[in-house]
């Protein structure tokens, strides 16, 4: 069992920037893959980016050039480098981790809370 914490969110305004941190409770070396995914009220949730434990990065294309994930093993911690946010970017940012194939095609075994990012226009 993993729990993921996530913590950074905010209100800014657009052409801003924000940092979004998940602190996981187990060694983040033992997880294939991590990720931040966002969800709008009414719409599915969406792939913002995707780091491995080898450091291969994936990005939803509408964020590739403005987000950057990354991770600290020591801290068991990864993150999301948001900047030249728009209000479109507004939404909640949730955490997963353990990616396996399902019948929904990549799914992943955790999720945290999620964190609120509103971005004024």
């Amino acid at each position: 069992q993993v729990q993921l914490v996530e913590s950074g969110g905010g209100l800014v305004q657009a052409g801003g920037s924000l940092r979004l941190s998940c602190a996981a409770s187990a060694s983040i070396v033992s997880i294939n893959s991590m990720g931040w995914y966002r969800q709008v009220p009414g719409k599915q949730r969406e792939l913002v980016a995707t780091i491995t434990r080898d450091g291969l990065t994936v990005y939803a294309d509408s964020m590739r050039g403005r987000f950057t994930i990354s991770r600290d093993n020591a801290k068991n911690t990864i993150y999301l480098q948001m900047n030249g946010l728009k209000p479109e970017d507004t939404a909640v940012y949730h955490c997963a981790a353990m990616a396996r194939v399902g019948p929904g095609g990549l799914e992943y075994d955790y999720w945290g809370q999620g964190t609120q990012v509103t971005v004024s226009s």
